[in-house]
């Protein structure tokens, strides 16, 4: 007789807005870069709803008419302006009060973890070790190596790392780009309300629930 193994129940974050509240350091990068670039920078409310995509196509959203070298241009200017916060110690990420509890309780019950977010391989793994979190992850998907969301590669690559099936799976994020990057391959979409976009938002890109706070999450996936 052939041996069965359970499932693996695969929990996905986004990072931004779901693990931690970058919005603080993104804004003051982006205000930098804009600056620097002789833009006028779009208000804060504009640019917290970016956050998330892929940075190229941050700015293609928060600067339409300009052309493709200055987006180009921009880019680079954040790139460098998060760079030198983060290494003058002056970058804040701070986790979302809950959060390490949260990831605790979820490998004790037996969870399977990975991010799939926005930033940089180098900003997600600082991000994660500043917070002394990285090691309850398996798999870490980032933009430097995947499309933006809502593309599902990150997602794609995720479940492939795990060893996972969609219908074990979870994507736990701020953003209708991870409720809509998550229906696109039958993955269950889990929004939560202390981020950048609004509930009613994430329930229309297909979120089967949307956590108010981070011990109602916690409660709904141990359920």
């Amino acid at each position: 007789m052939t041996a069965t193994h359970p499932a693996t129940r695969l929990a996905v974050f986004d990072c931004d807005g779901t693990l931690v509240d970058g919005q603080g350091a993104v804004c003051e990068a982006m205000e930098t870069a804009f600056s620097e670039c002789g833009l006028p920078c779009p208000e804060r409310a504009v640019i917290r709803r970016a956050v998330g995509l892929s940075l190229p196509q941050a700015m293609l959203r928060l600067a339409p008419q300009a052309d493709p070298d200055k987006v180009r241009q921009v880019v680079g200017a954040y790139r460098a302006a998060f760079r030198a916060a983060r290494e003058a110690g002056e970058l804040s990420e701070p986790l979302f009060e809950g959060i390490a509890e949260l990831l605790a309780a979820l490998g004790a019950a037996g969870w399977a973890m990975g991010v799939a977010t926005g930033k940089s391989d180098r900003g997600l793994v600082h991000c994660l070790a500043t917070h002394d979190i990285s090691d309850h992850f398996v798999t870490l998907q980032t933009a430097d190596r995947h499309p933006s969301k809502p593309h599902p590669a990150m997602l794609e690559a995720a479940l492939a790392e795990a060893c996972a099936m969609p219908a074990d799976t979870v994507m736990i994020g701020d953003t209708d780009f991870d409720m809509a990057m998550a229906a696109s391959i039958g993955v269950r979409a889990i929004g939560v309300a202390w981020g950048y976009h609004e509930a009613a938002e994430l329930r229309a890109a297909g979120a089967e629930f949307v956590a108010a706070t981070v011990q109602e999450l916690q409660e709904y996936l141990l359920a």
